[in-house]
């Protein structure tokens, strides 16, 4: 079965590269190409934030961090996550998680990751689950650290510092899956039509991004939302060998408003530039094409139970496959750190059908 990719015509990259398997996420080589990165958003790329918090939402147990030197730091994830790969683009250390003690002074330097898993752009989206920080809360956490920063250097250059850091956002998944979706518990999906609950998300979204342009920071990437449908959790709910059609189809308004509000925000937004990252179609043209990009196993999880081993998430001491650069899937709901580093390439180098209007790389090389 394959996932309808609409949009752009593009142009498929090659990039068969070997992973580099490194232990620390936080090493890196080669010149920063931007001072800071401010990483916002959900599981997909926490770095160990919910570790702090009262939530059962955590990957702080092994297998999560098997391949990080067998060490679970709360990356959702067998190893790398998006972000700590992109650092590594960047020339940057991954930014460390806003809620460990430790992240404060000098730390703070090279920006901060407040992303929390269960978040949402909402701020109800994924409470079942306990604590975490949603996209709101996020921002008001940002401002702190700013505060924290701008007393540590000139007005000067710190209003240079923030013009030329790198902010990612990562939100959308948990308002569907842990809250449009799940009907006995939350009642959007009662008083929304799919349509109505994209341009609520939308609009809400919007509010935050102004706020971040009147704090200062110009360089915003805003990461889409991937075909939720075709998740081992989801397709553990679907006839064999399909994906939740219905699912990946009222995605379609929410991607399509966030690509809109990029172009809106950088006609009215004097000195920023805006990119929108097309996740969809990214993860839609792998699971379309596994073999292309080196994968063997693109509907089940490589660590996880039930059909699909995506009807229970990975738990304590699992045993995951080993073959895991094999799989698209490492548990019911995220990527493997392979499948994060073609995700990773195609944002850093893509053509506009993958970052729209430019892709990190340009958007990092412009004043």
């Amino acid at each position: 079965m394959r996932i309808q990719i609409r949009g752009y015509a593009f142009i498929i990259v090659a990039v068969v590269a070997s992973i580099i398997m490194i232990q620390q996420p936080e090493l890196v080589s080669g010149q920063a190409t931007v001072p800071a990165m401010f990483v916002l958003g959900d599981s997909l790329v926490d770095v160990g934030n919910n570790n702090f918090l009262a939530s059962v939402a955590r990957a702080n147990y092994l297998p999560y961090g098997i391949d990080l030197n067998f060490r679970p730091t709360g990356r959702f994830s067998n190893g790398m996550n998006f972000v700590d790969l992109l650092a590594q683009l960047l020339g940057i250390s991954s930014p460390p998680p806003f809620a460990d003690p430790t992240t404060w002074g000098n730390r703070i330097l090279g920006g901060v990751n407040y992303a929390s898993a269960a978040a949402g752009i909402l701020d109800e989206s994924g409470q079942h689950y306990g604590d975490r920080f949603s996209l709101s809360q996020q921002v008001v956490n940002l401002e702190g650290t700013l505060s924290q920063l701008r007393s540590m250097m000139s007005p000067q250059n710190f209003t240079d510092y923030l013009k030329k850091s790198l902010v990612v956002l990562v939100f959308g998944s948990n308002d569907y899956i842990n809250n449009y979706l799940m009907p006995n518990l939350y009642s959007s999906s009662l008083r929304y039509r799919p349509p109505e609950f994209a341009n609520l998300l939308v609009n809400q979204y919007a509010r935050q991004l102004l706020t971040l342009y009147s704090l200062g920071l110009r360089k915003v990437f805003i990461a889409g939302v991937g075909p939720l449908g075709c998740i081992p959790n989801q397709r553990a709910t679907a006839p064999p060998g399909r994906c939740v059609d219905s699912v990946n189809q009222i995605l379609g308004t929410f991607n399509q408003g966030l690509r809109s509000l990029v172009d809106q925000l950088n006609q009215r937004s004097p000195g920023a530039i805006y990119v929108y990252g097309n996740t969809y179609r990214a993860v839609g043209d792998i699971l379309n094409n596994p073999a292309t990009y080196g994968f063997s196993v693109a509907d089940r999880a490589c660590c996880g139970t039930g059909r699909n081993q995506g009807q229970i998430t990975c738990m304590p001491l699992q045993n995951p496959c080993p073959n895991r650069s094999q799989y698209v899937f490492w548990d019911a709901f995220h990527p493997t750190q392979t499948a994060n580093s073609i995700l990773v390439r195609r944002a850093f180098y893509g053509p506009p059908a993958d970052a729209y209007p430019v892709n990190v790389q340009q958007m990092t090389l412009l004043p």
